[in-house]
């Protein structure tokens, strides 16, 4: 038997955006625990904005593991909060509302900016002091692009994720300075979305060495320059999408994204307004569209989808940088079940 040390990692009940926390467990097991292995564990809601002093018991509900290289026989536990019944969930469990779709594929295109001394990596000191303007930043290489400190985090933090078994498929210097992106891809309604809360802490984590931030933000440094912001781009397909589709079903599925617009952008992140205004590749926040291969369109539709028939995956390009995947796939699909599929 080895002394395993568990990371109960979970969200905060703190609005608009929740805060990862998390704290250590340490159980014997024989070999690396198995999910159905790890006992529900609880902690002090009080503290976390999620119970009151006075009845502040909230629980942990295991829901996914993975490796955790960083310490001897680490564990990564990703958790649901319930409440002390541990039957209920807790108000702020966004995971318990995802409809159950087992044939649900997600891709997340996860945008950041990485912060040091309250600014983007490379930017001067003093106020109104900016770099060079965007243009070469994106897919940039060499020291006048990134930097000496950014490309290091980002493939310490790429290593780190396939060492845990996230499924992380590419990273890239984005197009304002100090901003970067990685992707996460998952089968199932909920799987993508465990993984990038658990890449989001990874990346957190690793960056309290380089005495980095990460600002999630999804337009940091204003309106009022001309820098792009940070968004989630959420690539989605169902079963019926990759292997039925059809111009009538796709039509019909653009339809009931209009008619829920602004439930959709009620979950994307807060301050999106800041974001999409019809500028920087993005559309304006009150409107729906959607278009071929067209980066300022809500939906974006590879060709891919139109020449096979329309089949394949759709990209929705609304969702921002510190949305909730949960709550992102938990409405994508509400809305793709309401059109028929016969």
């Amino acid at each position: 038997m080895a002394k395993y040390k568990l990371e109960y990692i979970w969200l905060d009940g703190y609005m608009p955006v929740a805060n990862l926390r998390s704290k250590t467990l340490i159980k014997e097991f024989s070999s690396f625990p198995k999910l159905e292995e790890l006992p529900i564990w609880g902690f002090d809601g009080s503290s976390t904005r999620q119970a009151e002093g006075k009845s502040s018991d909230c629980r942990l509900h295991p829901v996914a593991v993975y490796a955790d290289t960083t310490r001897k026989n680490g564990v990564l536990v990703m958790c649901e909060v319930y409440m002390p019944d541990d039957k209920t969930p807790h108000p702020s469990n966004s995971r318990a509302n995802i409809p159950d779709d087992p044939g649900a594929w997600f891709g997340f295109e996860q945008e950041y900016f990485l912060y040091q001394n309250g600014r983007p990596l490379g930017f001067p000191g003093g106020e109104g002091n900016f770099p060079y303007p965007q243009g070469e930043y994106y897919t940039g290489v060499g020291y006048k692009a990134v930097g000496n400190i950014a490309r290091q985090i980002v493939e310490e933090h790429l290593d780190l994720c396939h060492d845990a078994g996230i499924n992380h498929e590419g990273i890239n210097a984005e197009v304002a300075k100090g901003q970067w992106e990685f992707q996460i891809f998952g089968k199932g309604s909920k799987n993508a979305a465990d993984q990038v809360w658990v890449a989001r802490y990874l990346l957190m984590r690793l960056c309290e060495k380089y005495s980095v931030d990460v600002n999630w933000h999804c337009k940091p440094l204003g309106t009022d320059v001309d820098w792009n912001g940070s968004g989630m781009h959420s690539n989605f397909s169902t079963t019926h999408m990759r292997e039925v589709g059809g111009k009538e079903y796709f039509e019909a599925l653009m339809a009931a994204f209009d008619k829920y617009k602004n439930e959709h952008i009620a979950v994307y992140g807060p301050d999106n307004h800041l974001r999409l205004t019809g500028l920087h590749e993005t559309q304006s926040i009150d409107k729906f569209n959607y278009g071929i291969a067209n980066r300022g369109a809500s939906i974006r539709v590879p060709h891919s989808f139109v020449n096979s028939g329309y089949k394949g995956y759709l990209e929705d390009r609304r969702p921002n940088s510190q949305g909730d995947p949960y709550k992102i796939a938990a409405r994508i699909l509400q809305t793709i079940q309401t059109v028929p599929t016969k």
